[in-house]
């Protein structure tokens, strides 16, 4: 859809997927400059798993499709390659064990139990705070600025390589106002579904 990038621009992805009722799943994906600055926007179709599929996969049917069937795929459709890929949903994430770039999530887990097998409550943000509550000890945490980002333990060496991507791209930006748009924009484009 968008797409604007001038060669070897360093740039972040921001990866979402919601719920719409009724519709299934939707998963968008904005590629920002260092200016914060949309260089490309992607969406999919609404993805419904069938009954069988829910029985089938079980507790790894979110992370599935999240992160290896809508993630994977923009991702991959994208024509930028950007250092750092953050989300807001944890089932996302699983799409780090398909793709070489990073991705970390925004916020830390909390100790609320999450409502599905595999998923993170993530629905408040926690500015500045440290939670010693984790319902996840073995994750790994990153502070970027005002910013807290959660690791896949299985990818705990990103640490230094986000840090490094976050410092020399000298980022300054709050990581939830992308979801934002992202989340407006998919609101946007399927208001009807």
């Amino acid at each position: 859809m968008l797409s604007r990038q001038p060669a070897m621009e360093p740039t972040v992805g921001f990866l979402t997927v919601i719920e719409k009722d009724g519709a299934g799943w939707l998963g968008g994906y904005l590629v920002l400059n260092q200016r914060a600055r949309p260089v490309e926007f992607h969406c999919t179709a609404p993805i419904k798993p069938n009954r069988a599929q829910e029985i089938l996969y079980g507790p790894t049917l979110r992370p599935f499709v999240y992160g290896e069937q809508i993630g994977t795929t923009l991702i991959q459709k994208a024509k930028s390659k950007p250092q750092l890929i953050f989300t807001d949903t944890a089932p996302a994430m699983s799409a780090r064990d398909l793709i070489k770039t990073p991705i970390g999530l925004v916020g830390l887990p909390t100790a609320k139990q999450p409502s599905e097998p595999g998923d993170i409550n993530t629905s408040h943000r926690l500015d500045g705070a440290h939670s010693t509550t984790l319902s996840e000890p073995h994750w790994v945490y990153v502070q970027l600025g005002e910013n807290e980002i959660t690791l896949q333990p299985q990818h705990a060496d990103d640490q230094a390589l986000i840090v490094r991507h976050w410092t020399e791209m000298e980022l300054q930006l709050d990581l939830s106002e992308p979801f934002e748009r992202v989340h407006q924009a998919l609101a946007e484009a399927y208001q009807d579904a």
